[in-house]
């Protein structure tokens, strides 16, 4: 296992202003927003990948950031802010953060907003029921709801395929809203990546994963249009991290196992 790597400074959602001016140089000469740090946006709570632990924010995409950083000579510190900002670009092309770490799929739609890093976690979707609810496709769910998180590409596979199958989507902030109307029946099911449903489902036996969807997303590291000295620069580390076996050990810290 490797041991947790130190993590700078949590910043609280809204309390975060815009860096204009000063900024600094990580090793190699690439600008960051602020002297020794490289500022992540990220949206929580979004376990394994980034979430509250008491007073800390841990999880796999902050490990692998923590790494990232040390590699780049600076120190990761963490904004944490809505999805929906990181998505569009607006809090990379303002210069809010330097890069975005949120179990984030490359998508077009994404692409065409800011710049990805290589893809460096492959993801499904599942769909998550109550144990027993006997929902085993979207096409179980005819005439009844399906919670998605808003902005993700969980929420576009299922407003694509919601005419075929009839059912209602309702959107929900963050994963902790859409899979507690699932305990609650709110909705009778949701659909997000299959990484975190099956760490929720791990200390919720009341809920179960009845069915994944193949939707070949792969998560990268978000960072502003054109900045194409901090892609290289992440993408280096990115392999270099992969190569000496520290992305590994990330990843079996996480989910158990070595990354197939």
């Amino acid at each position: 296992m490797l041991p947790a790597l130190a993590l700078a400074t949590a910043v609280a959602a809204g309390c975060a202003e815009s860096t204009t001016g000063g900024g600094g140089t990580a090793d190699g000469g690439v600008e960051v927003i602020k002297p020794g740090i490289l500022t992540t946006c990220t949206h929580m709570d979004y376990k394994p990948f980034q979430f509250h632990e008491g007073n800390k924010i841990v999880g796999f995409d902050v490990d692998l950031v923590d790494a990232i950083a040390k590699d780049m000579g600076l120190t990761q510190e963490i904004v944490d802010t809505p999805f929906e900002g990181i998505q569009s670009g607006e809090d990379l092309n303002t210069r809010r953060c330097d890069v975005a770490a949120a179990a984030m799929s490359i998508t077009p739609t994404r692409e065409e907003n800011f710049d990805f890093s290589d893809p460096y976690f492959e993801a499904t979707q599942a769909l998550l029921t109550k144990k027993g609810s006997g929902i085993r496709s979207l096409a179980d769910l005819r005439g009844k709801k399906l919670g998605v998180q808003l902005s993700t590409t969980g929420e576009q596979y299922a407003n694509d395929n919601k005419g075929a199958n009839g059912y209602e989507v309702i959107q929900f902030e963050d994963l902790p809203l859409s899979v507690t109307a699932v305990q609650t029946g709110q909705v009778e099911a949701a659909i997000n990546d299959n990484s975190v449903l099956a760490d929720f489902v791990k200390n919720n036996p009341e809920v179960e994963i009845t069915n994944e969807f193949t939707t070949g997303d792969q998560y990268g590291i978000g960072m502003a249009t054109g900045n194409t000295a901090l892609k290289d620069r992440v993408n280096a580390a990115l392999k270099k991290l992969k190569e000496n076996g520290e992305y590994d050990k990330i990843y079996e810290k996480w989910f158990g196992k070595k990354p197939q």
